[in-house]
């Protein structure tokens, strides 16, 4: 862990995330798409629309041919698609280690805090 001071960010920014859609199946988003090498950060500009899956996986929605997915090294209890996810950063984007919370939409209780995983690709091939 780094000594430097962390800065939150609220990683869905409230409004600008995609309504929550409890009936989906989180693992279609990734049907079709193949996966690349996981990289231990993401630049803090793709970090703005991260949102739970469930209570182990994140994902962003860089383009239509790239999401990227986080698997959490342990369950992250109550994380839900609905949740609004706070992040404490050490540098200019998520990192693998650092540590998050979730937010219910409304309650404004944090939830307990979790750590991220890395972070890996997946691309749609191109026709």
């Amino acid at each position: 862990m780094s000594a430097r001071p962390g800065l939150l960010l609220a990683a869905s920014l409230a409004a600008a995330a995609p309504a929550a859609t409890h009936d989906r199946d989180p693992l279609r988003e990734f049907a079709g798409r193949v996966a690349g090498k996981p990289q231990s950060c993401l630049d803090s500009s793709r970090s703005g629309n991260l949102q739970a899956l469930d209570e182990r996986t994140l994902i962003y929605r860089e383009s239509g041919r790239r999401i990227w997915r986080n698997d959490l090294p342990d369950a992250c209890p109550g994380l839900s698609d609905d949740s609004i996810l706070v992040i404490r950063l050490y540098g200019s984007g998520p990192c693998q280690g650092d540590l998050f919370h979730a937010v219910e939409r409304g309650s404004g209780i944090p939830g307990p805090s979790c750590r991220l995983g890395s972070f890996v690709p997946y691309v749609k091939p191109k026709p």
